[in-house]
């Protein structure tokens, strides 16, 4: 994915699956505070991986857009104050 922009997507409902329309992106765990090691995950092949952090399992589902998830509101949105 050369070019693009990788979304972050988090886990503030801590359920156990997360669905994304993207097989490569960042696992932040949940919000600040409470965040982990921004890491890049891709699942190359597969069609799931679990983060080595938070244990959150990302499925892929092609039916969703880059920045969409079920549960929705997975998406991890940078705020800049200023």
């Amino acid at each position: 994915m050369a070019h693009a922009i990788i979304p972050k997507f988090h886990n503030d409902m801590g359920v156990e699956v997360i669905e994304i329309g993207v097989k490569e992106f960042e696992c932040t765990g949940a919000s600040a505070p409470f965040d982990h090691p921004h890491i890049y995950m891709d699942m190359g092949d597969d069609s799931e991986i679990i983060c080595s952090y938070c244990s959150t399992v990302y499925r892929h589902n092609p039916s969703l857009g880059p920045e969409d998830s079920k549960p929705a509101g997975a998406l991890y949105k940078e705020y800049v104050e200023g």
